[in-house]
């Protein structure tokens, strides 16, 4: 069974930053394009970045430019979420997600989020 864990999330001062973790299992991590998204309280989910599984390309959404970064690491399964100077708009749930295709299309499974909270 597909399993993605995220971690990492909690409460920061704007400005600061944290690094979101997502070990997953139960799939062909090298074959798998990995997004990140978020949903703020009121708010429709929006990706905030994705990175391919071929040639490692990533896309961010425009508002987290310059300041998040996506990884992945194979040997270990795992994806990160760099995120630097943060700001009380980054403030949502954090999911991971996964699926056998393109970076920039729909994806299949899903962690259960984190909660990432930046006071002002």
């Amino acid at each position: 069974e597909v399993q993605l864990v995220e971690s990492g999330g909690g409460l920061v001062q704007a400005g600061g930053s944290l690094r979101l973790s997502c070990p997953t299992s139960g799939f062909t991590f090298d074959d798998a394009a990995l997004g990140w998204f978020r949903q703020a309280p009121g708010k429709e989910r929006e990706g905030v970045s994705c990175i391919s599984n071929s040639d490692g390309r990533t896309y961010y959404e425009d508002s987290v430019k310059g300041r998040f970064t996506i990884s992945r690491d194979n040997a270990k399964n795992t994806v990160y979420l760099q995120m630097n100077n943060l700001k009380p708009e980054d403030t949502a749930v954090y999911y991971c997600a996964t699926h056998y295709g393109d970076c920039n299309s729909d994806y299949e499974y899903w962690g259960q989020g984190t909660q990432v909270t930046v006071s002002s």
